[in-house]
């Protein structure tokens, strides 16, 4: 993923984060909210240009990402600005902790806290805030229901948050790139790093 999104134009950058029973208390956010602020303080020594950071994940990985685009505001937090995504990528994304959740995704994360199950239940927390979010999913996916990605998009929509949602007939979970490279073929939903490549541009008025 790292490389492909490299041979776009772009720099990529991958956190290790905690996962499993390591992933309670928001720790996963709190440290890819560290990354993207020391990605922001080292723009200039790394050539990155700090007002056109996005942050991509997959699965629980989207479900991440989509926890720091729609919480990265809040004040009891203390994120702080510099930790802002200016757009996301969400890929057949974990959101939901309800009727619709993927019960140990949404287990690890929340630890079995109520608190952080409200909190972490990202279609009730979208606000104007969220930057400008890429979104992809199979309808045919088993494991994270597409309704995870209607639930957000539905939110976005009412926030009027600009968002870009592709779904695609079929397909099923963790299919990536949909290519033979990650053994995962499926040349439909494969168009999304196309359609992913002309947002990011649009975005961030990039000319390859």
């Amino acid at each position: 993923m790292a490389l492909s999104f490299a041979a776009l134009g772009y720099h990529t950058f991958l956190p290790e984060y905690s996962v499993k029973e390591n992933a309670a208390g928001l720790r996963p956010l709190r440290e890819l909210a560290e990354t993207v602020r020391i990605v922001r303080e080292h723009a200039a020594d790394w050539h990155v240009e700090p007002e056109h950071i996005a942050v991509l994940g997959f699965s629980a990985g989207g479900h991440l990402a989509a926890s720091l685009a729609a919480l990265w505001h809040r004040p009891e937090l203390g994120l702080g600005e510099n930790c802002r995504p200016d757009a996301a990528v969400l890929c057949y994304p974990v959101i939901t902790a309800g009727k619709f959740k993927h019960p140990e995704s949404i287990d690890w994360v929340t630890g079995g806290d109520e608190k952080l199950r409200e909190l972490l239940s990202l279609e009730n927390q979208v606000t104007e805030h969220m930057p400008p979010t890429f979104i992809w999913h199979c309808t045919g996916d088993e494991s994270v229901p597409v309704e995870n990605t209607m639930l957000l998009t539905a939110a976005m929509q009412r926030a009027k948050v600009p968002y870009e949602c592709h779904l695609f007939a079929g397909g099923a979970h963790g299919i990536s790139m949909c290519n033979q490279e990650v053994e995962t073929p499926y040349p439909a939903a494969a168009e999304w790093v196309g359609l992913c490549k002309t947002w990011l541009n649009n975005q961030f008025n990039y000319i390859p």
